[in-house]
This record gives structure tokens, C-alpha cells and sequence, in this order.
């Protein structure tokens, strides 16, 4: 007859916290329910096609401007904008790295978010029932881009401190209120005490909003609803479980995301700050330097228009600054309530839940084409530079062939999109006729 063998010391820790863990289990599942919310949670269905890991990208690069940007502020001060920059970036020990880390991150947060909305407006997505999932995520893309905005000007310098005078020239060309307006956000004069008040709204405001709105957008909405499906019936759930399998998916795409903005971070210099000849000067010109490809389209349209004006009653009005700030914002008018104006054309009022080729919705595909398409073209109008010593990626080019470059391009915002409408929507068509044959 085998003798007992006393437990192990690790066994006997084993088996205590196996057993404290099912006793805290049982209690908080007799006061909150969570094992009733649990269950059939942990073994709901999640996608497994690579396109949406395009919206992961976008809430882990989040997660980490979040980090990363806690760490900043503990070291910035906006009354000495420039210098606690520059100090952090070469006095604070691993200050640079994780500046840097927060400029890829960012980068990353607005490129993953613009590659994810580009999935779900050409597969159609968007479509009922997910038309509050998608406005906001047009109101995430939105405060992403003004978020960026506020964190570029950050530093103060030269760079930073003309984007902040471009903003100024706009909101002064605001007819009768500009001038109060302007002296409401910058406190007076430019550059006024605007720094504490971006450096406010940079850390508290906006990142608030964002926190009410990134959980919204992709936790709660996603919980509640299905996924769409690349194949099949409307009817039909495909895809892998939360837990295990897409949890571990998820820790995988969590730790690459990291990765990737960390070597980013480490061998890619973004804005040396360190340099003193960047720091703000009053009336110095600003530097040549390319605008950060998200701001571009707004920079590209203020140099491809011509400097229209008109009197009115004794006021001059800055046509040539309204129509980009118009564009734009007819632009993220539209995109929010896209579901609902498509719907309003198509009179499409059904329950869809398996996304469209983009070839089956030819209009769709070919007004998305082109949108891409105007925006490229303007934002090309800020590759080049009359500066011959500007650095790249500027392409510096003599005052006579920029003069052509920019007649080119004026010319071009109307006719490429155009074409590339016509061009996408033949193909679609054809596509789709040779799917409906075969």
C-alpha cells in the first residue's frame, strides 16, 4: 500500500489561491452578476479577417499616446514651452524616446484610423444598423486630427508657432466676429498666452472626449453588435471566440503595434528640437519644411487658391481663406452623416450585416476615388518649395517652374478627380457585370 505524500509547499500555494480565486469569483458573482454577463460574453464571436485589425491599430496606438503622453506632461511646462521641451528631450533620462514614441504613435492613431474608415465606407459597413458606429468614428477621425493639430504646436518653435499664426489668419478673416474670436483664443495679440490654453486643452479637453468616445466606438457598440461577414447570410455568425482565441490575437496585435511604433521611436528623428536656432523668434520667416501629411490638405488648398477678396459694406472679406475651412468642413459634414444620405439616394432601408465588394456599389466606390483623389492633388501642392536649400522631402524647384507647378495643380483639382470618377465607375460596373455572369 502507497504511502500519502505531504504536499508541496508550491502545491499547497497552488491549490490556496485556486481556491481564494473561486471563492472571490462566487462573491462578486452573488452581488454583481457577472458570471450571468460573462458567459455568454467570453464566447461571443469575433472576426478573423486581417482587415479588422485596421481599427486595433488605431486602439492600441491610443492606448499608448495615453502612456506615453502621461509621461510628457509630468516635465512640460507651457510657460517655458521651448526650453522644458528641449530639456526633456536631452536632460530627462529616456525623455527623447518616449517623445518620440508619442509623435509614431500619433502618426499611426490617425493613418490606422483612415485606413479603417476607407475599409468600411468601400465594403459598406456603415449600413444599417451601424450608422451611430459609424458617426463616431468620423468624430473620432475629427478630434484625431485636431488633437494632433494641438500637440505639433506643443513646442513652440518656429515650426510650430507659424501653424499657430496660419490659425490666427483664419479666424481673423471670420467676418465682424474674427477679431474678437481671435483675441478670445489667444488671449490678445498673436502669439498672445495661447500656449497654457492649447497645452489645456491638449491633456484635459480633447483626451476626454476621446476617452468617452474610443470606448463607445469600439467596445460597447461592438458588444452589442454583430460583426459584419465577409460571405454568406445576415443570418449567419462566423469567427473565433473572445477567450481564448481572439484575446491572444489580441495580445499579439497589441505587442506588435508596440513594437513597431517603439523602432519607429528609436531609429527615425522626428523635430530636434535641441537645435536652439528652431526656437520662437517674433517676425523671423517661418522654416521650409513639409506640413505633417494630415494637415497638408488644408495648407495645399490656402496656396492653390488665389488671394480672392471683396468688399462689402465697408468690411473686406478673405474669400481665399474661407473656401478651404468650408471645404473641409462640407466635407466631415457629409462623412458623418453619410449612412443616412447614401440611404436617402439608394432608399436601401435594410438590416445588412455582410459587407457589399466595392464593385457592387459603383457610385459609392467612384465618389470615394475621387474624394482621395482631390485630396492627393491638393495636398501635392505642399511637396514643393521655391527654398533651394530646403530640406526633403521638399522638392525645391526656381519661382518660375513653382508659378507652373501651382497653375498645374489648379487645373488638376478639377479634372483628376473627375476622371478618376469616370474611370472607377466603368470598372466597377464591368466588375460586376462579369460577377453577375459568372
Amino acid at each position: 500500500m502507497a504511502t500519502p505524500t505531504k504536499p508541496t509547499r508550491r502545491e499547497r500555494l497552488t491549490a490556496g489561491s485556486a481556491r481564494a480565486a473561486a471563492g472571490t469569483a462566487r462573491h462578486l458573482d452573488d452581488r454583481l452578476g457577472t458570471g450571468r454577463w460573462l458567459r455568454p460574453n467570453l464566447r461571443k464571436l469575433f472576426p478573423t479577417h486581417w482587415s479588422f485589425l485596421l481599427g486595433e491599430f488605431a486602439l492600441y496606438s491610443f492606448v499608448l499616446l495615453i502612456l506615453t503622453g502621461t509621461f510628457l506632461t509630468l516635465f512640460y511646462k507651457p510657460e517655458d514651452a521651448f526650453a522644458s521641451v528641449r530639456e526633456l528631450s536631452v536632460d530627462v533620462r529616456g525623455g527623447l524616446l518616449i517623445r518620440q514614441m508619442h509623435h509614431w504613435a500619433a502618426t499611426i492613431f490617425v493613418l490606422s484610423i483612415v485606413a479603417h474608415m476607407l475599409r468600411v465606407f468601400f465594403t459598406g459597413a456603415f449600413r444599417r444598423p451601424r450608422e451611430l458606429t459609424w458617426m463616431l468614428g468620423a468624430l473620432l477621425f475629427a478630434l484625431a486630427l485636431f488633437e494632433s493639430f494641438l500637440g505639433v504646436t506643443l513646442p513652440a518653435n518656429q515650426l510650430a508657432m507659424s501653424g499657430l499664426r496660419e490659425v490666427y489668419g483664419l479666424i481673423l478673416s471670420v467676418p465682424l466676429i474674427g477679431t474678437y474670436l481671435a483675441a478670445f483664443i489667444f488671449d490678445g495679440g498673436f502669439p498672445g498666452e495661447v500656449i497654457p490654453r492649447v497645452f489645456a486643452a491638449h491633456v484635459l479637453l480633447v483626451p476626454g472626449i476621446l476617452l468617452a468616445v474610443v470606448p463607445l466606438h469600439a467596445l460597447v457598440l461592438t458588444w452589442r453588435q454583430k460583426h459584419t461577414e465577409h460571405r454568406g447570410r445576415d443570418s449567419h455568425v462566423t469567427g473565433v471566440p473572445f477567450f481564448p482565441a481572439f484575446s491572444l490575437k489580441q495580445g499579439i496585435t497589441s505587442l506588435g503595434t508596440f513594437t513597431v511604433i517603439t523602432a519607429l521611436a528609436t531609429f527615425v528623428i522626428v523635430n530636434p528640437i535641441w537645435s536652439a536656432q528652431d526656437a520662437y523668434l517674433p517676425g523671423r520667416p517661418p522654416p521650409s519644411a513639409q506640413p505633417f501629411w494630415y494637415y497638408g490638405v488644408l495648407e495645399g488648398m490656402l496656396r492653390l487658391l488665389p488671394p480672392w477678396e471683396f468688399t462689402l459694406g465697408g468690411f473686406t472679406f478673405a474669400a481665399g481663406l474661407w473656401i478651404p475651412v468650408l471645404v473641409l468642413g462640407g466635407f466631415f459634414g457629409v462623412l458623418l452623416l453619410w449612412p443616412f444620405v447614401e440611404r436617402r439616394f439608394t432608399g436601401d432601408h435594410a438590416v445588412h450585416h455582410v459587407v457589399q465588394r466595392p464593385s457592387a456599389a459603383p457610385v459609392r466606390t467612384a465618389l470615394g476615388v475621387a474624394v482621395a483623389v482631390f485630396f492627393t492633388v491638393v495636398w501635392s501642392a505642399t511637396w514643393f518649395t521655391t527654398d533651394l536649400d530646403a530640406p526633403p522631402p521638399l522638392l525645391p524647384v526656381t519661382q518660375g517652374i513653382y508659378l507652373w507647378i501651382l497653375y498645374g495643380l489648379r487645373v488638376a483639382v478639377f479634372v483628376l478627380p473627375a476622371l478618376a470618377f469616370a474611370i472607377t465607375l466603368w470598372l466597377c460596373r464591368r466588375r460586376d457585370r462579369d460577377v453577375t455572369s459568372g
